[in-house]
């Protein structure tokens, strides 16, 4: 059993997701706030805490696959986690923040965005993902877009 930590990487808060590759699901955690200052530190420090071999982040991709300034953000994000050592990839993320936004209002959860709720359920949709593609393949389903980060 190995864990995987995800995280959804915005300019005021960074989502949070936790799971092990036993039970293949996604568990959020309380957001990093404050993600306009150096959070590093502070990310690197939670990945080593959950323990997790493994840390996957969100790639915001406009949704004709390309990337702007959110997905340099991301991947900058990603390639100083790497250099501190940490396994990174990246995962395509179009529509999480949208989907788990409806998710929550079905669930008649009212996600306060300064505490982070609605950017750590879009870090657990990431993360599920992540877990779903490396399940051994039935009925023909597709893994999502994945990369390798550093």
């Amino acid at each position: 059993m190995s864990r995987v930590i995800a995280f959804d990487h915005g300019t005021r808060r960074i989502g949070v997701a936790v799971a092990d590759t036993e039970t293949g699901q996604a568990f959020s955690r309380p957001a990093i706030l404050g993600a306009r200052g150096d959070v590093i530190g502070p990310v690197v420090a939670l990945a080593r805490a959950e323990r997790a071999d493994q840390v996957v982040v969100g790639l915001p991709r406009n949704m004709d696959g390309s990337e702007g300034s959110q997905a340099a953000a991301a991947r900058a994000f990603a390639d100083r986690l790497v250099a501190a050592g940490l396994n990174v990839t990246l995962i395509d993320e179009r529509l999480t923040s949208w989907e788990a936004g409806e998710r929550l209002a079905a669930a008649g959860a009212r996600p306060k965005r300064r505490r982070g709720d609605l950017d750590s359920a879009a870090a657990r949709l990431i993360l599920q993902d992540y877990l779903d593609a490396r399940r051994p393949p039935h009925s023909g389903a597709q893994a999502p877009d994945q990369q390798e980060a550093g």
